[in-house]
């Protein structure tokens, strides 16, 4: 087994995790999966202390905030960014999901749209938008993973831009304070004329249609929002406003490459969570988990488990590589894919197969590992799905558009 130890500068940031995903997320991990819908009250707490964390630099850099990467400044030299935000992010998020992906979702001011602002935003922006908590809007009813059939529409109007359509599946639609809606300039075209806006949920236009009762992640709220003749200024677009066909998608997709590692980090830390279970479980029940023999030679629940521990480690490896080129800045596009894309499949396959290996304990409430099975379905699921991020990293590895590669 590959010995991974977490940098010395981030063990006492993550035993300190940790212990919060156990004392805080996992102690009211049933309750909200029961009261759906139910605003989880003792995160507000709990968002207070990472703020207070993060204002100081104790942070070490974690959560949404962690994703911004180092640009040009007008002189031409690399903004300064802290040394390792968005490993500690990863880290931190994935100790969170070992507590409850659900609540991790519903923390305050770290939503995905915190991300998106965080990872595009210009430093006026960032600055005004300090403290707000933002939802991500992007899937619509005409698509699920295609990014680019996006019909929300953006006209410009003075110095505002009227924003019309219909956005489903928006983690914190309600809860949040804004929402960042990816909406098209000009359908003609195309990918390029997408654009991210930071939209108040006082603004005039904008409302949440319906709540969705889902199968898993049942503390975080999931909404349908409607946006009607919504009236935002021009300096709410997340970047630059120029539609440029050279670059094409690349600009609005670079927010994927900061947020997917962190939704890979969601399935690793739930999937690490229901290997611990049913290791216990298993061992309490006298099976014998042997690394100096083959796993051939050892009993179906043995094997199985050898096996998704090494899925794990390789889903974790590939987590902290896209995060460590983002650290480097480096293009992490295909890497973030990869990992997106491998932890998703095998934090479902671990939490689907732990069910399995516990047999009526597997179904039955007295355990997690039920909830956690449910739960770990969405992380292969938003954020592009399994196909997609295939259809990525093929079309990156050879070298095709997607046009070329459909």
């Amino acid at each position: 087994m590959i010995n991974l130890d977490t940098p010395k500068k981030f063990r006492a940031f993550v035993d300190q995790a940790n212990q919060v995903a156990d004392n805080f997320l996992r102690a009211n991990s049933r309750k909200y999966d029961l009261a759906e819908h139910s605003y989880p009250k003792e995160l507000d707490l709990l968002a207070s202390l990472v703020d207070g964390m993060s204002d100081s630099g104790q942070g070490q850099g974690a959560g949404a905030a962690g994703v911004r990467r180092g640009e040009d400044d007008s002189a031409g030299k690399k903004a300064k960014v802290k040394n390792g935000t968005n490993m500690s992010s990863v880290l931190s998020v994935i100790e969170m999901c070992w507590g409850d992906v659900g609540l991790l979702l519903s923390m305050p001011r770290q939503g995905l749209g915190n991300s998106a602002i965080a990872s595009v935003a210009t430093d006026e922006q960032l600055e005004r938008y300090k403290g707000t908590w933002a939802a991500m809007a992007i899937t619509e009813p005409s698509f699920g993973s295609d990014s680019a059939a996006i019909k929300t529409t953006a006209v410009k109007d003075g110095d505002h831009y009227v924003l019309n359509g219909e956005k489903i599946y928006v983690t914190s639609g309600d809860r949040a304070d804004s929402v960042v809606v990816w909406a098209t300039l000009d359908k003609s075209m195309g990918r390029a004329a997408i654009k991210s806006f930071v939209v108040s949920k006082d603004t005039p236009g904008i409302r949440v249609e319906r709540l969705e009762h889902k199968l898993g992640i049942r503390a975080s709220d999931t909404a349908v929002i409607l946006l009607d003749n919504c009236r935002v200024h021009e300096s709410n677009l997340l970047g630059s406003p120029e539609i440029d066909v050279k670059q094409g998608f690349a600009g609005a997709m670079a927010t994927f490459d900061n947020t997917r590692p962190l939704v890979a980090g969601m399935a690793v830390g739930c999937a690490r969570a229901s290997l611990e279970l049913i290791r216990d479980l298993l061992e309490k029940a006298g099976v014998d988990i042997d690394y100096d023999r083959p796993a051939t030679a050892q009993s179906y629940a043995a094997a199985t488990f050898i096996q998704m521990e090494a899925d794990w480690e390789a889903a974790l490896l590939l987590t902290l590589e896209a995060a460590w080129l983002a650290d480097n800045r480096k293009p992490n596009s295909m890497e973030a894919s990869m990992a997106k894309a491998k932890a998703g499949r095998v934090g479902n396959d671990i939490t689907l197969k732990c069910v399995e290996l516990a047999g009526t304990l597997g179904y039955s409430e007295t355990e997690f590992l039920e909830k956690w099975s449910r739960d770990s379905k969405i992380l292969d699921i938003f954020e592009g799905t399994q196909q997609i991020q295939q259809l990525i990293v093929a079309r990156r590895l050879l070298n095709l558009s997607s046009t070329q590669l459909k």
